[in-house]
């Protein structure tokens, strides 16, 4: 077999592949089935994978509600919900969920309780039944609640040990204002929390913010529509409540350049954080032209420029990456993310500044953008060809507060953008001059304050 042949056996099926998940992609509203059941929100979408299905959801019971002195108290309630229900002991459930190699999680973010279910299409009964048991009905038992308690704080204190964390962690409270929801509270603040949660505030938040009002339920793969209609019509019928997503004030932009340390004893490398608020939220004007100059300094492949210049030709870390987060329920940020050795740590920050000002002061060029335009909308395509990927981006969609629509014109709106529009974003939302740099790790010369 000839080179050619070779590279033909290699690139036939993954351009085989490319086509048949396009042609699988066209026009998603138009086969997306979108109802109201039983007071919620319900998308439906049928895949020709067999036998697999995805159940994913979410309601506005995110840490944004969180009682000012109370960080933590969302995070505990969505995770004491696979504990145990009114009706059924957690074992009970774990069981009945196990027999058919279903699954069933929950997790809680800024904005929203999320859950995802997995099963095959025969189970779809059974496991709608359970989601709903265990959004409804939650037992909050004390000696649930007092191991999460536990286990909870141990996890917070050992996050304390991540370089990566630390400085992350850090750089929010540096970047954003008390009271905006991409403000973290400090590690003090989420310990004291946890210890002071009761049963009676888990059960009180619940009953305020869980419910159909502005819940919405993802059904994708092998489903058959009706039946899922009716399956979660009955599994939440007679429910009630919930509460709606909060509104945020944008976070005000920095007005100089401000550095901090995080010293953190017998590290084998420092991590940083570069960056400053945007004002935007996902999909509003400036938007997709900022994520995409992004892309071009420091997205995640070798062709972003950082990648480009301060590891494979300088030498001085192995990952360095630029882009905007925290900016799916409200105003985000951008921010340049790498870790160096403490001997590279000032060669690496300066040669990431260096290259952070040339891409600002001179912007990105046509054949940047053009490949970089094929990165973006070649992963999205991707990540939607699975059963999976598509029911995360439908969810997404909606907590982004986009029509189904947006994922068939998100493509279209990438390939869209000119080098003056890339450019003009970036000179309008972001100045280098007056970002914030965050080190965390054992950093040379520093003293632990």
């Amino acid at each position: 077999m000839n080179t050619f042949q070779r590279l033909a056996c290699i690139l036939l099926p993954l351009l085989t592949f490319t086509l048949a998940a396009t042609a699988a992609l066209a026009d998603i509203a138009g086969s997306a089935v979108r109802t109201k059941i039983a007071g919620f929100d319900l998308i439906a979408y049928k895949t020709g994978v067999k036998d697999v299905v995805y159940l994913r959801g979410a309601l506005p019971a995110g840490d944004n509600k969180a009682p000012a002195d109370h960080p933590y108290l969302p995070t505990l309630v969505g995770d004491m919900l696979d504990r145990g229900t009114t009706l059924h002991d957690k074992a009970w459930i774990t069981e009945q969920l196990d027999a058919v190699g279903a699954s069933i999680s929950f997790s809680v973010n800024t904005g929203v309780l999320e859950f995802n279910a997995r099963c095959l299409a025969r189970d779809v009964p059974l496991v709608v039944t359970l989601l709903a048991e265990q959004l409804r009905h939650p037992l909050f038992s004390a000696e649930e609640l007092a191991k999460l308690k536990k286990q909870t704080a141990g996890n917070i204190k050992r996050s304390l040990e991540s370089t990566g964390f630390r400085a992350s962690d850090e750089f929010s409270r540096a970047a954003y204002p008390v009271g905006h929801p991409n403000r973290h509270a400090t590690t003090e603040e989420n310990i004291a929390s946890v210890e002071k949660a009761t049963v009676a505030e888990l059960q009180t938040f619940h009953a305020a913010h869980y419910g159909p009002a502005h819940l919405t339920i993802i059904a994708v793969g092998d489903i058959d529509v009706k039946q899922v209609e009716t399956e979660l019509g009955k599994a939440f019928a007679g429910w009630t409540g919930g509460s709606a997503p909060l509104a945020t004030a944008q976070a005000t932009p920095t007005d100089a350049a401000r550095e901090h340390d995080v010293v953190m004893a017998d590290k084998p490398s420092v991590d940083i954080v570069l960056g400053q608020t945007t004002g935007l939220r996902y999909g509003e004007a400036d938007y997709l032209a900022l994520r995409a100059g992004a892309s071009v300094l420091g997205g995640a492949s070798f062709s972003g420029r950082l990648m480009k210049n301060t590891r494979e030709k300088e030498g001085l870390t192995y990952g360095i990456y630029s882009n905007l987060t925290n900016d799916m329920f409200n105003d985000g940020d951008f921010r340049v993310t790498a870790t160096f050795a403490p001997n590279l740590l000032d060669k690496g920050i300066a040669s990431a500044r260096k290259h952070l000002g040339e891409w600002y002061q001179n912007g990105v060029t046509a054949p940047e953008l053009a490949d970089h335009q094929g990165n973006l909308t070649g992963s999205f395509k991707i990540a939607l060809s699975t059963t999976e990927g598509m029911s995360q981006a439908l969810l997404a969609a909606v907590n982004r507060g986009k029509p189904v629509a947006w994922l068939d014109q998100y493509p279209a709106k990438i390939n869209a953008l000119t080098v003056g529009e890339v450019n003009a974003a970036i000179k309008k939302h972001l100045d280098p001059e007056k970002m914030f740099l965050v080190k965390a790790g054992t950093i040379p010369g520093a003293v632990a304050k």
